[in-house]
């Protein structure tokens, strides 16, 4: 037996799974994608604050409407699972992780309701409790907060919790902005609580916030494109430096029949590919919704339907057949959440190796500081330098066997 940071006592079964002890019941669960010698917990110590102030408050009943708020992999959501929560989340991989970690614990089909991000849960049966694990992107914790009062019963007791380097003058300030007077718990293993209490309003003598517009768009530099960015996405204001260096090198051929936008973001990466390669069809991957919808938006403000395109939320390529596709794109993220590390980039490279054709290629941009050339070369035998300046690379790698 071990024991966590915050005194929750867990017991090691095998390299990715542990069991998580709460008064809510003995729970076992594993990270996703689940890794070989993955010794990082499921859970964090916000998790357990958070599970230890609702059981002191002892505000829960049999008929508890739940709402989670971007719980990563389930931890809320298996503990609580008597009460028949819904989960509410942009991470396709925390879907994948929740509908695992019931699995690993014999939980019925139907204890848990998953709603995507592009979506506004149900508010026929209004909600009473919400617990939301703060996000590392303010704009997705505004649009979720705006939500909250067409959604909740009056008086709702609501409570988020993070890590405290995730919690910051301006989190407070939204939760203000959008639920009412709010304050902050003292800090537990480097966990700390939002406590905001959502205000009556009489709507003759308040003005709330309007809800929050979910898109913004901007022009693509030197083009009439414009480039559509849902909450959550990543540098949704303006185009990034190293996604502007890889559009200067995106390759044209006539061969590139299929090409994937791999961790497609807003999908500018794509769009330029298929102005380059006017025959070919794209498949845009992603595993957040928001930038699913954002790289849909994007796609077909510039071809509406004359253009072939598919978008699917997936664990890097997902349900791609092996040998067939021509191209993959990708600008690898190096981290998962606030884990720093090479996982998903070698994920992305292993996976796309397989569902090239031989003859197939692999672009990729990264930080230069990464070097992912030793890593591809390693998976393919070779990795050809195509450009470089001060801070970035741009790699290709040809799929010869």
């Amino acid at each position: 037996m071990e024991r966590s940071d915050s005194g929750a006592v867990y017991s090691v079964t095998d390299l990715s799974l542990v069991q998580l002890n709460s008064r809510f019941g003995s729970f076992e669960l594993r990270r996703f994608p689940i890794k070989e010698k993955d010794t990082l917990r499921a859970w964090d110590a916000a998790d357990e604050y958070l599970l230890n102030e609702l059981a002191e408050r002892e505000c829960l009943h049999a008929d508890s409407r739940i709402l989670l708020i971007n719980d990563q992999f389930g931890a809320l959501a298996v503990s609580l699972s008597a009460y028949q929560p819904t989960s509410w989340s942009d991470s396709h991989l925390a879907r994948l992780a929740l509908e695992a970690n019931c699995q690993a614990n014999s939980l019925p089909d139907n204890s848990i309701e998953s709603v995507e991000s592009t979506q506004i849960p149900d508010a026929e049966k209004p909600f009473d409790l919400v617990l939301i694990k703060v996000p590392k992107t303010l704009a997705l914790l505004e649009y979720q907060l705006s939500a909250l009062r067409e959604i909740c019963a009056p008086g709702a007791v609501i409570v988020g919790g993070g890590m405290v380097k995730a919690i910051h003058t301006s989190t407070l300030k939204l939760f203000e902005k959008y639920v009412g007077a709010t304050i902050s718990s003292l800090a537990k293993k480097k966990a700390r609580l939002i406590k905001p209490q959502l205000e009556p309003v009489d709507q003759s003598s308040v003005t709330l916030p309007n809800k929050v517009k979910k898109a913004t768009s901007y022009i693509l530099e030197n083009t009439e494109f414009s480039i559509h960015n849902h909450p959550n996405v990543f540098s949704r204001e303006s185009l990034d430096i190293g996604t502007r260096f890889f559009l200067e090198y995106l390759p044209s051929s006539r061969e590139a029949l299929n090409i994937v936008d791999l961790g497609c973001g807003n999908g500018v990466v794509g769009l330029i590919a298929a102005v380059k390669n006017p025959q070919a069809s794209l498949i845009f991957k992603d595993e957040s919704y928001l930038a699913l919808a954002s790289a849909r938006d994007t796609f077909t403000s510039a071809f509406g339907d004359s253009r072939r395109a598919e978008f699917e939320a997936a664990d890097c390529l997902g349900s791609i057949e092996p040998n067939s596709v021509d191209l993959v794109l990708n600008n690898p993220p190096f981290h998962q959440q606030n884990v720093v590390g090479e996982m998903v980039a070698w994920q992305m490279f292993q996976e796309s190796y397989a569902a090239l054709v031989k003859g197939g290629e692999l672009w990729v941009i990264g930080n230069r500081h990464l070097d992912y050339q030793k890593k591809l070369t390693r998976l393919f035998g070779h990795c050809e330098l195509v450009a470089m300046n001060k801070k970035f690379m741009v790699l290709k790698a040809s799929k010869r066997r």
